[in-house]
């Protein structure tokens, strides 16, 4: 996922007091929300979360540091390309008191992520995670095949389609036309791509250029626009910067002729809570912070 002038995160395992069962702290690392990892007895680390991936990378920083064994080759899809990379075999990954689990892990340099990993929804897959932004926590627990239940006076409740994995909210508008959006905790920027700009009813504000630096380590530049409102089931954005790029994970869902948005921190940011409930494949948003948001 992209990065835009990420300083990076020490190598080195924090010491941390133990956290009550499925609760971990995060802490904001430029604009993006990193969680504490262990692997095996060593750690924890500091792993971004990164939802908008579908697998779990590890740098091959920390892949030498632990002398993890190699994998296969695999493909992975960053924000600039998609390309073939070796892989790391990472026993025990472990988040708070969820079981550890054995991945995979593609092993890219750490200088391009600006961590030693970025958890993915793979290590996410068959949990519910909520991410509450005012007490800098997020709750991991098991999710199970439910009724949903309803929203309160508080909340929004969207229902989402899998994409490998990926949920992508279809209850969403512009104006009242129909977009996709990815819920995408990996960027911190929100990302629109050129559908999504040929259906404007008038010419976005120009808010100059921005680069971003994919995992892959390419440079990515953009137009930087504002778009007038977005719509998210009951709550509308309102003046929502965006970079414009068809980028590589719209391709990858099947997104890249639809007006689509990769909805980055800086848009999740303002809303106080969100639960991404994979196994039912629901989106709860608490309402939002007052600044550039209102209820339809």
């Amino acid at each position: 996922m992209p990065l835009q002038n990420v300083p990076p995160i020490p190598l080195i395992a924090a010491e941390q007091p133990p956290l009550p069962e499925d609760q971990l702290s995060f802490t904001n690392q430029a604009s993006r929300m990193t969680v504490p990892v262990s692997i095996g007895e060593r750690g924890p680390y500091e792993f971004v979360v990164d939802t908008g991936a579908q697998r779990t990378v590890v740098s091959r920083d920390l892949a030498g540091l632990l002398g993890l064994k190699s994998g296969r080759t695999v493909r992975v899809t960053a924000m600039t390309n998609q390309a073939l990379v070796g892989t790391a075999i990472v026993p025990a990954l472990k988040l708070s008191k969820t079981a550890a689990a054995t991945i995979e892990a593609p092993a890219l340099n750490q200088a391009d992520m600006g961590a030693p990993g970025m958890l993915g929804i793979d290590a996410l897959q068959g949990q519910s995670v909520s991410i509450d932004f005012d007490r800098n926590e997020m709750t991991v627990r098991p999710s199970r095949k439910r009724i949903s239940a309803p929203a309160s006076p508080n909340e929004i409740v969207v229902t989402a389609r899998s994409r490998f994995g990926q949920l992508i909210v279809t209850n969403a508008s512009y104006h009242g036309k129909h977009i996709s959006v990815v819920v995408d905790t990996g960027t911190p920027i929100t990302i629109a791509n050129r559908a999504f700009v040929a259906m404007l009813d008038h010419q976005p504000k120009s808010l100059g250029k921005v680069d971003l630096i994919s995992a892959l380590g390419q440079l990515m530049n953009a137009d930087y626009i504002a778009v007038d409102r977005i719509s998210i089931g009951g709550i509308t954005f309102h003046d929502v910067p965006m970079a414009v790029n068809d980028a590589e994970p719209f391709r990858r869902f099947d997104l890249a002729d639809q007006p689509a948005l990769l909805l980055g921190m800086d848009s999740l940011r303002l809303f106080r809570n969100i639960q991404i409930d994979f196994a039912n494949r629901e989106i709860r948003f608490s309402m939002p912070r007052p600044a550039q948001m209102a209820a339809n």
